[in-house]
Parts: C-alpha cells; structure tokens; sequence
C-alpha cells in the first residue's frame, strides 16, 4: 500500500490518551472522557446479547475483572460507539478517548493510587495538549460521563490560566468548541452511599481498598464543586461554547431507587449556554446504546451536530464548500478512469444454458430476503477455487439484478490483477462504485459537499479516505432507495486493501441495517487469502450441484463432435475430470473441437488421453507442446508480466516485433497490417493464453489470472525452458530494454524532419504530430518513455547497465520525450543533464551508476534547477536515498547536519552542500529551512533522513517564523507530523513524566 494516510481504527488504552479513528483530514477533534470507576472503552460500550444485565456493569461503567471470566463466551462483541457508530456520523472527526485509575478496589497488598481529580485533569491537559501539537487550531469537542465532566471542566479550566507562562496549554481553552456531559455531578453527588451498599462489604472483604480522595472529591459538601461550577459559566460564555447536558432519567436499586447525580446537580443551570435533555436510562447505562438508529443515540448525534453547526457558524474557515452544478459535474467526470469497466467488459456473458441456478439457490434468496438482513447485514460472499467461473456468475447476477430490479440501483465492480493500477486498487473501487451511484442518482452529488475546501479537485490527487468518505455519506443519504454492490475477485487486490476494505463494508452494512437502508454486497473471491466477516451468507462454487450442471450443459452445448456413443464417453470422461474448474472445460473443448474440425473423429480419444488433469499441468501442455517459435512465446510471456503498463493491442504487436524480427520494423499502415491480423498474431504468439480486452482502451492480458500464478508461482517458466526462471525477471526487464531500442532506432521521417523544432506543446500543430505519431508508429510512446524504466529494472536485478549508459543517446531521446509531452513547461532543453532525467523518473540504480560516471551533482538547470530539487518536488523516495545515503556529515547554512552520499569523494560531497546552502537558487525552499520544506511538502523520505543524523530540531523556525511542525499538517501529511511527533512528543512526555511525578502530591 502507498504511503497516503487511511483512516485507522484502534483499540484504547486503559491508562492515558488514545486514538480511536483517525482519518486522513481530520476537521475535529472529539475526546471521551469516562467517570468514576469507568473505563475508555467499556463505559460508552453497549454488550450484545448480555443476559439480563446480570453482573453487568459495576458502577460507572466497569465490569468486575471475575465477573468477566465467569461469564466467558457469554459476553458477545460489544457496540463501542465512539469507534463503531460515530465515524459513520462524523467521519472527518479523529476521535480520542482518556482513561485513568480511579478505581474504588485495590488489593490490600497493592499501592493505591491517591491521585486527585486535579491532578487527573492536569495530567489529561498535557497529554491532550501533546498529541494536538500538530494541530493546535483544530476545533475541539468533549464528550464525558460523571467524574469525566469535573475533570474535562477543571483542564479547561488549567488552560485558561496557562496563558501568560505555558502558553502552548493554553490552545486547549482557545479551540474547544462544546461539551456534552453524561451526568455530571456540576454540584456534587453521593457515590458514597452507592459505595456503602454495593462495595464496602464485599470488595473490603475480597481484600480491596477504597480510594477515599476520589469518592470525597465528589461528595455534595465539596466546596471546590460548586466553585468550580461558579467559574466555568462565565469561560464558557466567553467562549460561545455550546453546552448540552444530558440527566439520568431512572435511578438504581442499590440507593432505593434514587438517582446517582440528580437533576438539580447535573446541570449548571444557565439556559444561556446550556440544553438539558434526558436519557432513558440510569447513571451507569446512559451512554451505552444498541447502535445508530437507537433513540437516545439520536439525541446525542444531534447535539454533537448542533455543537458543530455553532462552530462552523463562529468559525467561517472551517466551513464546507460550496459547489455549483458544473462544478459537482466535473468532480463525478473525475472519478471516471479509461479502464473502470474494462475487466467487466471482458467477462465472456454466460452461456445462455448456465448460471440461472443461482437464482434459486437457498443462500442467494437468503441474502436477498429483507427479514434475514438482521442475521448476515446484507452479505453474501461466493467463494471458489481459481477458475472456477466465479467472475462469470458474478456478472450473470450483476445482469439479472438489473434486468429484473427495477427500483433498485444495481453497482459492480470487477477486480483484474492483469489490469493497470486502478483496475487492481481500493482506490479504484471506491471510484467506480462512487461514479455509478452518483450517475444514477443525481441528487447524492451534493455529498460532494462534504469535503474540506483544501482538499484538490482533481480525484486523481485525492486520497483512498476522501473518496470512502463521500462514498460512505452517499450510502447515509439513500433513504428508502435499495442498493446492491456487487464486487468480484477480491483476491486480486492487495490483501491489506482488501481486508480494510471489508471492514469498511462491514461498518457500512451495520449501520444500514440498524438504520433500516437496504443495502446488499455480494463479494466473490478464492478461498485465499482468508478474510472473515463477522455476518454474512457463505456460499462455496464447488460445492454447488447447479454449478456441475453448468458444466455439463455448456459441454453437451459446446462440443461440437456430433452424437456417438464415443463422444459420450468422451462428455462423461471430461466432467469426472473437470474437478469443478470451468477454465479447464473450456480449454478441453477448444482442443478437441480443433481436431474434429480437421475431421479426425478417431483422434478425440487420443488427444482426450495426452491432455493433463488440472490447470497448471494444462497450461504447460499447451505453452510447450509443440515447440514452435519458442522465442516469440517467451518475449511475448515477458511482455505481459513485466511492461511498465499493460500495452494496448498495436503496441503489444510492435513491441514483440522489435525482439523478434527487428529488421521488419518500419511505420504502419492499415492497408498492409490489419488489425484482425494483429489479433490472430497475439492469439498465436501467446499459444491461446492471451487476449485483448474488450473496453474502449484495448489491452493484451492473459485469458485468466491463473496463467500468471502458474508462470510466476508454479514454476511454470522452468517448466517452460530449463533454467528460464533463474533471474527471469532481471533477464526479462533487459529484453524488453532491448526491444525499446530497436524501436528507437526506426525511421521516423514520416512525422518528425530533422533539425526541425517541435511546435510548442499546447498547440494544435503539437498535437496533431502526436496524433500522427501514434498513429504510424503505435509503440514509439511506450519506448520512449520507458527504455530508461527497463535499464533500471534491470539492473536492479543485478544486470550491469554501464555499457547502456556510456552509449544512451541523450538529445535523441530529449528530442522524442519532448514530442510526447503535452506541457511546454514540462519539456527539457537540449542542455539537460541525464543525472536530472534520472532523477525526475526516480531511477535509483541508474542515478548510482550515473553518479560513478559524472561523480558529482552540481548541475544547475531545467525546470527545478538540481537533480536532488527534482526528486524532491515529485517525491521519488528512491531518487533521494540515493542522492543523500548516510555517511559522510556536512552542514547546510541554517546549520541542520545533513547525511550526504560519499561516492566521488569531496568534490560530490561539496556540490551536494552548495545545493543545499544555495537556498537562493531554490526557489521552491521559499526561505524554509530544508527540514520546514520537506515537512511541508509531505516529503517523509527527506525526513526520515534528516532525523536519522539524531541532530536536527524540530521547534526550529524558518524565516517565516514556522517549524516543521506547523509547515506539515497545513498540507495534511499525517505520516510526517508522526515522525516530527516521535522526536518531538517523546521529550516532552518524559518532561511531562517528570514532572507528574516529582510533584508533591495533594492530600
């Protein structure tokens, strides 16, 4: 997975401040601060199944640890809410919760601790004051319950007056917007008397201590409550904050039916700030709830939400964007892509004899029954081993859907690992998914809305968590409209996409049943990798008597062999054999229709006898039986694991010509070279296990994504040509290096007269030369733009490229680079350094082998001056390890080390150090010092770098009067501000650790 920030989920800490959800543009902070004798993730957790609130819960929230061994399996997986529910709601919040000791029980034989509510509330300041360091302006929202509310108001309180000496705690007072309170005892309360009936006795008598100070501190006569109460309106007023305090509406048995906190103390009665509500619930379950569409969870999201309208209301820079009509339409043409229903397209449909099956088969109407929806949320996983034909019955089911669904919006995306990055992603996915449900239901394209102004508008600069985002509100704003997704092949995505995206959908699905959206996902995938969903329907393709008739009914349908009792036996011979895998039927059938094409009706049982059982040995039979043009079949094999991109059809045609028969290399035209002869050339060359895809932008792939496991997973090369997979890709990468040379070499004088200079980029004379490039001479784009690429891939697999460097034709190919590009700016002078092109590629082999030969980067031009400014405007980590590897220390003029690359001695090393002091020619520094700059730009190698010399200092500030800390999160590059937070916040929490305890302690 690519270095972009996804949203992550994480499980508390008892002790201290943790981060539950934290996506990638935080626009909020919410805490959840949990009251006495509670727990950060038990006290908001509502347990399913429970029996009877039985020894459920003990006072504030905190189950007794015997309790819960007792009970063992009984307890199922709990409802946390501010992990499970809220991110639904509230999807650009990160949401962080506090836990610390203040439990009444202590063995007789361990410390108790004897820390006081104020010394909570200090302690909880520093630690939230640390993690929003970063992000000190971020609006920021407390949700607490009892206990929580006196120390959330008591911090607050603390970082009001931090604002003449530690001025940085006082950004907690500054940015917090609101607090919901879960009855707070704003006056006091008598936990003493819920003690002296439920614990005193019996936990003394389990020989456990009580902690008098924190029962005391929140007695009705503590005077320091009430002060406290007294002081916190006016800051609040002050503020604009919106308060809401949420009372128990049922009292307890243990204190004869009374309330823990009553109304009178749990409120801080000034209607000026304040809404009181009630939960229908006790002191101890009155924030738990059963899931999102719970009444009492209603009233909570809506008053978070009004706290958030406020906010936006006094705050105008946070608010939303607003976006016209041609505006949302541009976005929805952005999420398009040129191959997002390529994989689909290329599905053969079902034969007209199979796959109805499925329709009525007891797991596919159960997952469609709506009453069932409570027992698997609207899950259907179909499983099967490879070749099974589950991409077919996917798009049979996605068809029928939509043919007989009328009133429901029918979504499908189809995974292809052969396919270009997009098809193969999550990323793609969501965009697919996101295009159609917006394209089909307009009015969903105000979710647009919801995202921050700062983020580009272009989807192709978004990340994964932008698009899950609207993706996740669209599905929010369905109402009574029935959606179904269907999403085939997960198995050809990157197992952590897939297993992050499962979760995603699980979410989804709980809080549409809870919500009552009718929403319907039927994923599909191999039995491996294994990944689990805690409810859904299973159903396993091999084990399915309708699909061993599909088999036999596309047999008897497609074998054109006549009726004889030997083409009986032949029928009967291949299902036994077929083991379930669809590919190996159909393959069967094309081999021997072929010899009874010829007329050699004796030779079927022949033939039937030498094809092997299984797919892999089928495969080999087939790419090794006869022998012939061996070559072309290994360069075509290369051509399809190993290109930069999937090549379209007469790229893939020429491509293999340049390696085959070089000679025969001159442009193309149409009347000499058709395209069905194209096709039959592929269909040879690769033995019938390569295609062309069927979508508007005709790619070469493999017939299945088992050809590529058997290559490149079952030895299938080895198999293929003794000792071929030794270093196969190394002596892959070269051939393929070799064929775009050729190509280079061919003549052009069709389109490009020489001497003459190319007209500027953006004009139509420009484009109508590219047009006719392409045109004429189909790989001559790929060629170019990735002869360099295989070099590089090469030597990476330890193949010397120094005899390809020494002779590389730089301006010929300036000359060629520059006719593709579609951007004058972007194009290169004929004074361009070969360091620098390498560089802006992120060529990191070549670059060493480049640098042994110039033996220095002190090369000033082009669009970014210097070969390293290059590598870091466009982020090439792999460009920059090079240039800056760790050894020898030099000093830059605003004095941070920096780790320099030694190879060419002090005369490299100088360069280097003149780049770097040289701020001046670097416009792109823009007076930050380098750490500031990469910071800013999100460059997380450079500092990684930077930080690695164990010298640099974060709090340093440029001639902007910034430090790297502030330059990061502007541009939301959450994977930096960690790495300056790891140098950063691990000082300060030792500073913190010291003075926590070296404090004297309140008595």
């Amino acid at each position: 997975m690519e270095s972009e920030n996804l949203q992550t989920f994480q499980e508390p800490s008892a002790i201290g401040l943790s981060v539950l959800v934290n996506p990638s543009r935080p626009s909020l902070d919410i805490v959840f601060v949990h009251g006495f004798t509670g727990h950060p993730e038990r006290t908001w957790s509502q347990k399913r199944g429970a029996s009877d609130g039985q020894f459920e819960n003990d006072e504030d929230g905190e189950r007794p640890s015997k309790f819960r061994k007792l009970l063992g399996n009984r307890i199922r997986r709990s409802i946390y809410w501010p992990r499970d529910l809220l991110p639904i709601n509230i999807p650009n919040a990160r949401i962080l919760t506090y836990g610390y000791d203040t439990n009444i029980r202590h063995r007789a034989s361990s410390a108790i601790n004897k820390s006081t509510v104020y010394d909570i509330a200090w302690n909880f300041l520093v630690s939230l004051e640390a993690a929003r360091c970063a992000e000190t302006s971020r609006p920021l929202l407390f949700i607490a319950h009892s206990l929580g509310g006196i120390i959330v108001k008591e911090a607050l309180r603390r970082s009001r007056g931090c604002e003449t000496h530690q001025s940085h705690l006082h950004s907690i007072y500054e940015f917090s917007s609101g607090i919901v309170f879960f009855g707070t005892p704003h006056s006091g309360a008598d936990p003493r008397g819920l003690v002296l009936h439920i614990f005193e006795q019996v936990i003394r008598g389990m020989g456990f201590n009580v902690n008098d100070q924190i029962v005391n501190a929140l007695l009705p006569s503590a005077e320091r409550l009430k002060e406290l109460r007294d002081e916190f309106g006016p800051m609040a007023r002050q503020r604009n904050w919106t308060i809401y305090s949420f009372q128990e509406q049922y009292g307890v048995m243990a204190l004869g039916g009374k309330k823990v906190v009553d109304d009178t103390a749990s409120c801080l009665n000034d209607p000026t700030i304040e809404v009181t509500q009630h939960i229908a619930s006790n002191h101890m379950e009155m924030c738990r709830f059963s899931g999102p569409n719970d009444i009492e969870y209603a009233k909570v999201v809506g008053a978070i939400n009004r706290i958030l309208e406020n906010t936006t209301r006094l705050n105008p820079s946070s608010e939303r964007i607003a976006l016209n009509a041609d505006q949302r339409q541009y976005l929805l043409d952005c999420l398009r892509f040129d191959q997002i229903d390529a994989r689909h397209a290329t599905i053969k449909t079902a034969h007209a004899k199979t796959c109805k099956w499925l329709l009525s088969n007891s797991e596919y109407q159960e997952w469609l029954n709506q009453n069932k929806i409570p027992d698997h949320y609207g899950f259907l996983w179909i499983k099967g081993k490879p070749a099974t034909g589950k991409s077919t019955i996917m798009k049979f089911a996605y068809a029928n859907a939509k043919k007989t669904m009328r009133d429901t919006i029918t979504l499908s995306f189809f995974f292809n690992a052969r396919g270009e990055q997009l098809e193969k992603s999550a990323l793609g996915m969501y965009r697919s998914l996101l295009f159609q449900l917006l394209k089909m239901l307009p009015d969903l394209l105000v979710t647009f809305e919801s995202l921050p102004s700062s983020l580009p508008s272009n989807f192709n600069q978004w990340n994964i968590e932008a698009v899950k985002n609207i993706f996740g509100r669209a599905i929010e704003s369905l109402g009574q409209r029935h959606l179904i997704c269907f999403i085939d092949a997960l198995d050809e995505c990157e197992e952590d996409e897939v297993r992050e995206m499962v979760t995603f959908f699980e979410r989804l699905g709980q809080f549409a049943t809870a919500s009552q959206i009718q929403l319907h996902v039927c994923f599909s995938s191999r039995h491996y990798p294994h990944i689990t969903i805690e409810k859904g329907v299973s159903l396993v393709l091999e084990d399915q008597g309708g699909h061993e008739q599909d088999i036999a009914n596309y047999l008897h349908s497609e074998l054109k062999a006549g009726r004889s009792k030997l083409v009986d036996q032949i029928k009967d011979e291949i299902l036994q054999r077929a083991s379930g895998i669809f590919l190996w039927v159909v393959l069967v059938v094309q081999m021997l229709n072929k010899e009874f094409n010829c007329g050699r009706i004796y030779a079927l049982r022949k033939r039937l006898d030498e094809i092997p059982n299984g797919l892999d040995e089928l495969f080999q039979d087939i790419l090794s039986r006869d022998g012939q043009n061996m070559e072309e079949l290994i360069l075509c094999l290369q051509w399809i694991l190993y290109a930069k991109r999937p090549l379209k059809r007469e790229e893939f045609y020429f491509a293999v010509l340049s390696g085959v028969a070089p000679e025969a290399l001159a442009a193309w035209s149409l009347e000499e070279i058709t395209r069905q002869d194209m096709e039959r050339f592929i269909l040879s060359s690769s033995k019938g296990l390569a295609e062309t895809t069927k979508s508007n932008h005709q790619t070469v792939q493999f017939i299945h994504e088992s050809v590529r496991d058997f290559l490149l997973k079952g030895n299938g090369l080895n198999k293929l040509q003794l000792n071929l997979s030794s270093n196969f890709p190394g002596f892959s990468h070269e051939r393929l290096k070799h064929c775009c040379q050729a190509y280079l070499r061919i003549d052009l004088s069709e389109c490009l007269t020489p001497g003459i200079s190319l007209p500027v980029a953006s004009s139509q004379e420009a484009k109508d030369l590219r047009q006719l490039s392409a045109e004429k001479f189909p790989f001559l784009e790929y060629a170019t733009h990735n002869v360099l690429y295989h070099a590089d891939s090469a030597s990476g697999y330890g193949t010397s490229q120094t005899a390809f460097m020494e002779h590389f034709c730089l301006q010929d190919w300036i000359s060629l680079d520059n006719l593709f590009e579609r951007y004058e700016i972007r194009r290169h002078t004929s004074d361009s350094s070969l360091l620098y092109l390498l560089a802006e590629r992120n060529l990191s082999n070549l670059i060493q082998i480049e640098l042994q030969r110039v033996q220095n980067m002190d090369i000033k031009g082009e669009r970014y001056g210097f070969p390293l400014n290059v590598a870091l405007v466009h982020k090439n980590e792999s460009a920059i390890r090079v240039l800056l590897i760790p050894n020898t220390i030099a000093r830059s003029n605003d004095s941070i080390p920096l780790n320099l690359y030694s190879l060419g001695g002090r005369e490299y090393q100088e360069s280097i150090t003149s780049i770097l002091q040289n701020q001046d020619d670097m416009g792109s520094l823009d007076d930050r010092t380098l750490l500031s700059w990469a910071a800013g730009r999100g460059h997380e190698a450079v500092v990684k770098l930077l930080l690695e010399t164990g010298h640099v200092d974060v709090e340093s500030k440029d001639k902007n009067g910034q430090t790297p800390l502030s330059w990061a999160p502007q541009g939301g590059h959450e994977a930096v501000v960690k790495l300056l937070l790891e140098t950063r916040c691990y000082f300060a929490l030792i500073l913190t650790s010291l003075y926590v305890y070296a404090k004297p302690r309140r008595t």
